[in-house]
């Protein structure tokens, strides 16, 4: 894939003794699909490159053919020079008559939506039951026929808001993320319930977030109701009520400048990094081009890679901003047994990703080459057009909740090992790096990138379409994770402090 590269990889598997194409190496052991080959001598402690980044030292002697996995590629914990701002991209903008639209639904405040549903939200993990049921009572075969053209009525839950203290991070995190769903422009209302005496009060998170309760942003405490069955049946007229203003929303063509798109990559492989990241990467361009905003996430994921994103940074205060949010996870992960090199989980490491530097730099790839305009706190609102980073965890639920907090109306998630997941409100697209397991996952999936391998279509090209499938899905086309249902259970907001 570069010159400067000690290994290729191998897009099938290869069997011990095959021959490799172009080169007069023949393997020495199986090497599976998505793993490195060994493409020339390696001695020990030499730096090992991919794409001509590196991604780690070997641990021992290889030799070309041999496999190059954990048994002999190593990491070290190290940043790459950090250049802010050296190659920053002249950008390019459609000029408006030229980007294209989607049928969305615009708000009062402006914000357009890619959804149209009522929302129930818990300030606190007591309020979960109640919350639950008031949605639950909108499921029931034919009950939302009354409402058509609503989606839905989702719960979200979560295990926090009480015994956290005010002024601590995971407070304001909480606060800041149920106060990003509230104003989401997916939903059309909201119910806030709470038990009464929690930590997380509604009074003062509203305030905190500066909400103002109305017709579509209503509260309920279940102490003030009368208990558990007094506030669902409160919460069931509320909510009816909303749905009865939320059925009079139409679509209308809106352009593609509105979509904000939270970018993810979940069970990743060998291949994610040379298929599905760069075609969304690609996708991204596309997007930014026509004034639209994307979301990369993800701060573990991308350590090692980090000068891919900061040399792009249209100033030295968004690169030296991410430059801390890398330092405040060096000291973090510190307390790990692994540290960094820990994100990589077993299923990574089955299909080709031996080390945390390696996995970067396909995370990295779905920015695209577009310029880093600002980097965020976790679930803070991404309200510049461009590429946004925000901090984030690894862990896919908590990211892409951060994310659909700061405004993402559409989420697009890249998976090589076929992460099943879904984020309401806003719809996820799944985008399967190789084609085997998007054929045993067609359920799952949505778009398979693994063709890109056989030369029979550029990246450029998949982002194309991959940009198409964006404005399809933004206008009410269904993804297979909608269709099975998933996206209440990955509501998870980010709690790091102890509990109390």
């Amino acid at each position: 894939m570069h010159k400067d590269d000690e290994i290729a990889i191998a897009v099938d598997g290869i069997e011990s003794g095959d021959h490799l194409p172009d080169t007069d190496i023949n393997t020495l052991e199986r090497i599976p699909a998505g793993h490195k080959v060994a493409v020339t001598k390696i001695a020990k402690g030499q730096e090992v490159r991919r794409m001509g980044l590196v991604i780690g030292r070997a641990k021992a002697d290889i030799d070309p053919g041999q496999w190059v996995h954990e048994h002999n590629l190593g990491y070290e914990p190290s940043h790459a020079a950090r250049d802010i701002g050296s190659r920053l991209r002249n950008p390019h903008f459609l000029p408006a008559e030229e980007v294209p639209e989607f049928q969305g639904y615009r708000r009062a405040n402006g914000k357009v939506g890619t959804r149209n549903y009522i929302g129930v939200i818990a300030s606190v993990n007591c309020s979960s039951l109640v919350t639950k049921k008031i949605a639950d009572h909108f499921s029931a075969p034919g009950v939302l026929d009354a409402w058509p053209g609503v989606d839905g009525v989702v719960a979200l839950t979560h295990k926090s808001g009480c015994s956290v203290s005010d002024g601590c991070t995971s407070m304001d995190m909480l606060r800041r993320t149920l106060g990003g769903y509230a104003r989401h422009p997916n939903f059309a209302g909201m119910l806030i319930v709470g038990l009464g005496c929690e930590d997380n009060q509604i009074t003062a998170m509203l305030q905190d977030q500066e909400l103002v309760p109305g017709p579509m942003l209503r509260t309920l405490s279940i102490q003030e109701a009368g208990g558990t069955r007094a506030a669902i049946a409160a919460g069931i007229a509320e909510t009816s009520e909303m749905l009865a203003e939320a059925a009079n929303a139409k679509r209308s063509a809106v352009p593609a400048s509105e979509l904000v798109v939270g970018l993810q990559c979940g069970g990743s492989d060998g291949l994610s990094g040379l298929t599905a990241n760069p075609a969304l990467g690609a996708a991204v361009d596309r997007l930014v081009a026509c004034g639209g905003t994307a979301i990369l996430a993800e701060t573990p994921e991308i350590h090692g890679a980090e000068n891919l994103l900061l040399e792009r940074a249209v100033t030295r205060e968004v690169g030296e901003r991410l430059v801390a949010l890398l330092d405040w996870w060096q000291d973090y992960t510190k307390r790990e047994p692994h540290g960094f090199d820990g994100n990589a989980s077993p299923g990574n490491r089955e299909g080709g990703l031996t080390t945390i530097l390696e996995k970067s730099l396909g995370a990295v790839a779905k920015g695209g080459n577009t310029n880093l305009v600002d980097v965020i706190n976790y679930a803070e609102p991404a309200d510049k057009p461009g590429l946004i980073f925000m901090d984030s965890p690894g862990f896919d639920p908590v990211s892409a909740t951060g994310q659909v907090a700061a405004g993402a109306n559409l989420i697009a998630f890249t998976t090589g090992r076929g992460s099943c997941f879904g984020c309401r409100p806003s719809p996820s697209i799944k985008l399967a790096s190789n084609t085997p397991m998007y054929e045993r996952m067609r359920d799952d999936m949505d778009f398979d990138c693994g063709t890109v391998l056989d030369g029979t279509e550029s990246l450029e090209e998949m982002g194309e379409r991959i940009f198409q499938l964006m404005l399809a899905t933004a206008s009410g086309q269904a993804t297979q994770s909608e269709i099975l249902g998933y996206g209440e259970d990955e509501f998870a907001p980010w709690h790091i402090n102890a509990w109390l």
